[in-house]
């Protein structure tokens, strides 16, 4: 079982080749012919140029939008949201703190700044520059339904506390759902559509960019995994990014309103525990409480009735069922199989939003 932990360079080079050829001798024009060869060619493939050009333009384009925070001993990264100093982050690189030192890829000095707000359920939060300078530079979001297998990325931020570094890789897959784990200002959110990389993405890194080639940032570093059976040693090249798409929902939320309304996640409006069989073994998540106007309510759901699946997903304790749910949107209709009185019973429930604090 491979274990997620919060985190966060190479540098792309084209090799030379030389080929040489020699002619066969002449048949005409004496006994002996002459050899000729071609000049050696120390030239990059055109390919391998056009691919280096990208790369530095992309790093040129958006590199400048992303910063440096340090709160106390900790250290994060974050993304310059747009010309008033509003800066989008994790949630666990800001964690209890109000105030920052945030420092601008252009520059070593480091300024002020303070908490806007925070939500945790997303781990995304917003900082806000005290005396933004001019000539900030917004980072440019992407639209989170274009990003493709095989995408090639860029990670930008500050691993282990060096600024403005860059790795590179494709995007692994798309529509993860991971959970986080708790501790070490980790909120212990439970995140769906989540962008996989092979992108290095390392402590320091959390709340920096993950970019397109067209200059776009596609997500926000957020998770690294690492593999017990190596001591939590790194996994090579399996990390996660926030999509674009709930970025720029929470973000815009937390700057107008102070507040998330509009968490864009699936709920079926109920409290629910895990449930243990006579083995206690985990067998499912049960309804403690049922919100009268929810979408469990609707479909007939009742506290003591225990979630055995959502849809074809199966649901062993309250943790699962988390997870099902934060890979389903609100307004979806799935299937919930459950339990009564001994009984199998299923009930079509159409996904309510979950509620906000």
């Amino acid at each position: 079982m491979t274990t997620l932990v919060l985190a966060g360079c190479s540098s792309g080079s084209s090799s030379s080749s030389s080929s040489s050829s020699a002619a066969s001798p002449s048949s005409a024009g004496g006994p002996s012919g002459s050899a000729t060869t071609k000049p050696a060619s120390s030239a990059p493939a055109q390919g391998a140029v056009q691919l280096q050009d990208a790369y530095q333009k992309v790093i040129s384009d958006v590199l400048p939008s992303v910063v440096q925070i340090t709160t106390g001993d900790s250290l994060g990264s974050g993304i310059v949201y747009d010309d008033k100093g509003d800066i989008v982050t994790n949630a666990h690189v800001v964690g209890t703190a109000t105030t920052f030192a945030v420092t601008l890829a252009n520059t070593t000095k480091a300024l002020d700044a303070g908490l806007v707000a925070s939500y945790p359920d997303s781990d995304l939060a917003v900082i806000r520059l005290s005396s933004p300078p001019s000539g900030l530079k917004p980072a440019t979001f992407g639209d989170s339904g274009k990003v493709e297998l095989g995408q090639i990325t860029l990670a930008m931020g500050s691993p282990l506390g060096l600024s403005s570094s860059v790795t590179q890789g494709i995007v692994s897959a798309t529509g993860r759902t991971v959970s986080e784990p708790q501790g070490g200002g980790s909120p212990g959110a439970t995140i769906g559509n989540m962008v996989q990389t092979s992108a290095a993405i390392n402590p320091g890194n959390s709340g920096g960019a993950l970019v397109n080639l067209d200059s776009q940032v596609i997500g926000i570093n957020t998770l690294a995994a690492t593999e017990p059976a190596t001591n939590g040693a790194a996994a090579p090249g399996i990390g996660f990014a926030i999509p674009a798409s709930t970025i720029t929902s929470i973000t815009d939320q937390l700057i107008k309103q102070g507040k998330v309304t509009n968490s864009g996640r699936a709920a079926l409006g109920i409290t629910a525990r895990t449930s243990f069989n006579q083995q206690f073994q985990p067998a499912g998540a049960a309804i403690v409480a049922v919100s009268p106007s929810g979408a469990a309510a609707s479909a007939g759901l009742q506290p003591g009735d225990v979630i055995t699946k959502i849809g074809d997903t199966p649901v062993d304790s309250l943790n699962a069922l988390t997870t099902a749910l934060a890979s389903l949107t609100p307004g979806t209709k799935v299937t919930v199989t459950y339990t009564r009185d001994g009984s199998t019973k299923t009930a079509d429930v159409t996904l309510g939003t979950l509620a906000t604090p």
